[in-house]
């Protein structure tokens, strides 16, 4: 009896330890060196070929619809991010043109902006709910400006896993950093 009871709390104390790693020991890092920006992603999440779409794009092998992309596009060499307005600004254009022409209902909402700064780079960190009429997601994003592009990282998932997890995700976006 004591032996069956020795058993059961090693393995409760295993288990408990094993719930305690760090966040990041599910994450591995992407690297894109030719285009100048990195950040940590779910070793679960593979590339997926999008023709004439982000520069890259990973999605869940699981939850397909949960994904990652970077899109860079081109601002005038001159412009910082501040330039092209504060965290409201820049998430409600992002809102107007990326996340708000959508198929049958769909509606988005800036849930928050801010800015910070990472080794004199400025972020702005922006918060989307998204509703459908089949499927409530959320998006977060980070946005950068460096060498005249204009880099926007965006996650997007289901309400369901931003709900179980809400911490990594907000680790992997607040990891992207552009050099």
């Amino acid at each position: 009896m004591l032996k069956r009871w020795i058993v059961t709390v090693l393995i409760a104390i295993g288990l408990t330890m094993q719930g305690c790693t760090s966040v990041t020991a599910a994450l591995d890092r992407y690297v894109d060196s030719t285009e100048g920006y990195e950040f940590l992603y779910l070793n679960s999440w593979v590339p997926v070929t999008v023709k004439d779409g982000p520069q890259l794009v990973l999605h869940d092998l699981i939850e397909s619809t949960e994904n990652v992309s970077v899109i860079i596009s081109p601002v005038p060499d001159d412009k910082t991010l501040e330039d092209l307005g504060s965290p409201s600004e820049v998430g409600y254009k992002l809102w107007k043109n990326a996340l708000q022409p959508n198929p049958a209902g769909r509606r988005a909402e800036l849930i928050s902006a801010e800015s910070h700064e990472v080794n004199g780079q400025t972020y702005y960190l922006l918060e989307f709910a998204v509703d459908a009429p089949d499927l409530q997601r959320h998006n977060l994003a980070s946005v950068a400006v460096k060498r005249g592009k204009l880099y926007t990282f965006n996650l997007s998932t289901t309400g369901r896993r931003w709900a179980q997890a809400e911490k990594t995700f907000r680790t992997i976006v607040e990891s992207f950093s552009v050099s």
